[in-house]
């Protein structure tokens, strides 16, 4: 009978390593599209103020030179200056 009961123990312990290591999995995944969807969202904010910044320059409400400002102290990277017709970046920063 004590062999019985051991070999239900043993049994149920697996069972219960197995239930957690699904629990840690399904957690896991839930963070990666929580992660995901919150990359998604800051992308879609950039993308609109990006958006309503460049409408205000095209109606005249915000200074081109302002923005070229902006840009000019902000980008460092050389593909993103060339993008935007900066001068190569002086700074090693």
């Amino acid at each position: 009978m004590a062999d019985k009961i051991a070999v239900r123990i043993d049994a149920l312990e697996q069972r219960l390593k197995e239930l957690k290591t699904q629990q840690q999995r399904m957690e896991a995944r839930k963070r990666a599209v929580k992660a995901r969807q919150d990359r998604r969202e800051e992308l879609r904010k950039k993308i609109l103020v990006g958006a309503v910044v460049l409408e205000k320059v095209a109606r005249g409400e915000i200074e081109e030179a302002l923005l070229r400002s902006w840009l000019e102290s902000e980008l460092i990277r050389q593909e993103d200056r060339a993008l935007f017709g900066l001068n190569a970046s002086t700074s090693s920063s």
